[in-house]
């Protein structure tokens, strides 16, 4: 993704001060309760998580009682970008067409299951993952030229490339899609990797215990059924991903 910030916005203070730190400042909110060691605030860490799913979890409270909607999103430098339907409730929520609206408090996660561990007690059967939760107040994108980078971003962020080998949005898809923007500024990462963590006294029970790996795989390309026949496949498809 692009580290780049979109020209007719700048990012918050907090953002910027962290990205030259080169790591996410620990707040209230980002410090775990549970297994602090498994916490990071490192940027790049942050940025690959992200980078590397496709779908976030969008949590906010409506009427007094918490949603939570799962939903593609995109990375521009310290920047994350949701978009949506003009009439979903959240985008609503966010704030209509001005910049000094207050915007819509968020908790926005995105998780990575990289391996399901099987302990000899079912007490210690865990799951080896990696995860980013951001906290912040999501606020809908008036700008046309920062709707243009963002909703680039959101098609790259799913095939990196295909913005530019695709029909970009006419007038009318514009006005019926809303983008929210949630800076990168109180976040974390969490990461759980190794072993089961048997109790000593288990070690010998004839139970197997270790790790079994999970991990996306893309299949082969499959071509629209009306795709005509002179389209070849295009390269950033045919490479392994």
């Amino acid at each position: 993704m692009s580290e780049a910030v979109p020209p007719s916005s700048s990012a918050s203070a907090a953002s910027v001060g962290t990205a030259a730190a080169g790591r996410y400042e620990p707040t209230d909110r980002t410090v775990p309760a549970r297994a602090r060691e498994r916490a990071s605030y490192d940027r790049e860490l942050v940025h690959a998580i992200l980078d590397e799913a496709y779908v976030c979890h969008l949590g906010y409270v409506r009427d007094g009682a918490p949603v939570v909607l799962p939903t593609l999103y995109g990375r521009v430098g310290d920047r994350l970008y949701v978009h949506g339907s003009t009439g979903s409730r959240p985008l609503r929520m966010a704030g209509g067409r001005s910049e000094d609206a207050p915007g819509l408090a968020v908790c926005l996660t995105v998780t990575h299951v990289d391996g399901l561990v099987l302990a000899r007690s079912a007490f210690h059967h865990s799951v080896n993952y990696r995860s980013v939760m951001v906290h912040g107040t999501a606020h809908q994108v008036t700008d046309p030229e920062e709707k243009r980078i963002a909703l680039d971003a959101l098609v790259d962020h799913v095939v990196p490339g295909r913005s530019r080998d695709s029909r970009p949005a006419d007038a009318k898809e514009l006005a019926a899609t809303a983008v929210l923007r949630l800076d990168l500024a109180e976040v974390s990462a969490k990461v759980r990797t190794g072993d089961a963590n048997d109790e000593p006294e288990d070690l010998g029970l004839p139970h197997w215990a270790g790790v079994v790996p999970v991990a996306v795989h893309h299949g082969t390309p499959v071509a629209n059924h009306d795709l005509r026949p002179s389209v070849p496949l295009p390269g950033y498809l045919a490479a392994p991903r």
